[in-house]
């Protein structure tokens, strides 16, 4: 088996194309692609040097991307999950979707 189909010949599709199911997919890949850009924008100008002196990122370069990275992402886990409560909390009284406002 080969990564992402290269190099092996292609599978005969087992029926047709579910058009909602590839809408949520693209959908899905273009939230994950946005994801990706921001944790880029947003470490790179906390962490990097605006002169680039050497090639390669130094240690406190690596380290302060790492802990951004993460931190990055410890933060998105709890903004989903207090967002969860909310809308929970918000059907749960009867407000579809209201969150509070």
């Amino acid at each position: 088996m080969s990564f992402l189909g290269l190099g092996a010949t292609p599978a005969a599709p087992s029926g047709p194309v579910n058009q909602q199911a590839m809408q949520m997919a693209l959908a899905e890949l273009d939230l994950i692609t946005d994801v990706f850009n921001k944790v880029v924008s947003s470490c790179h100008a906390k962490c990097i040097n605006q002169r680039y002196a050497e090639p390669d990122l130094n240690k406190g370069e690596s380290v302060c991307i790492d802990r951004c990275v993460a931190k990055f992402f410890d933060v998105n886990k709890k903004v989903g999950e207090r967002l969860q409560q909310a809308g929970a909390a918000a059907q749960a009284a009867g407000g579809v979707g209201s969150f509070g406002m």
